[in-house]
């Protein structure tokens, strides 16, 4: 139930010395007595939780992380909106970047539409304008996605718009962005060893990065 997440969430809050935590809530269908491909109704879901101190991000542009980020063909199973843990494909594909030295993985479809990162949401800036990909069973309906759209659109007069995005957009956007519960809003100034515009840090990533830091907490109900 409510209450009892609740209780779970302040026993580790409180077990791991509290301060600046995050807790991370894993809950999957449950364990059945026999092997079978079909699953009952009836199981209790396994829940996994664990506590693990974060960092808050920063909104100055001087201090802030930057991502380098590489771009590979999404070759993944095509039902990506499940949050399983059947997650290989994506860190294969993270760990492709990890090699290249790169903080990120950018994925695009065989249509040369982005899709996301390997474990990020992929946002576009052009003339002022934030883009991000339309939701379908290629991406995973990320909650700081779904967060930073409502924050943007609510506390600032920036036009946001889901829609598909192509590769070519991405290589020649004003700004790049990676959304996360970790990173929040993640500015990327380099994709593929070539700058997103003058390979600095853009003006919109500060606003937006700063309202998210504002507002997230308006989401508790």
């Amino acid at each position: 139930t409510r209450d009892q997440l609740w209780q779970i969430c302040t026993n580790l809050y409180e077990q791991n010395g509290g301060g600046s935590l995050g807790i991370y809530l894993h809950v999957s269908r449950g364990a059945d007595t026999k092997r079978a491909h079909s699953y009952p109704d009836d199981l209790i879901p396994t829940l996994f939780a664990y506590a693990f101190s974060i960092t808050k991000p920063l909104a100055d542009a001087e201090s802030a992380k930057q991502y380098r980020v590489m771009t590979q063909q999404d070759l993944r199973w095509q039902r990506c909106n499940i949050k399983s843990t059947a997650l290989l494909g994506n860190v294969m594909h993270y760990q492709q970047g990890q090699n290249a030295g790169c903080d990120e993985t950018i994925l695009f479809n065989h249509n040369n539409e982005i899709t996301e990162a390997s474990s990020c949401n992929v946002f576009v800036v052009k003339n002022g304008v934030v883009s991000t990909p339309l939701l379908d069973s290629q991406k995973l309906p990320g909650v700081t996605r779904l967060m930073l759209i409502t924050i943007l659109r609510e506390h600032s007069d920036i036009t946001v718009e889901e829609r598909v995005v192509t590769k070519k957009e991405l290589e020649q956007a004003d700004e790049v962005w990676l959304s996360s519960s970790s990173k929040q809003v993640g500015p990327v100034v380099e994709v593929d060893g070539r700058p997103i515009a003058d390979g600095k840090i853009g003006p919109l990533w500060s606003i937006a990065q700063s309202l998210f830091a504002q507002h997230q907490f308006d989401f508790n109900d």
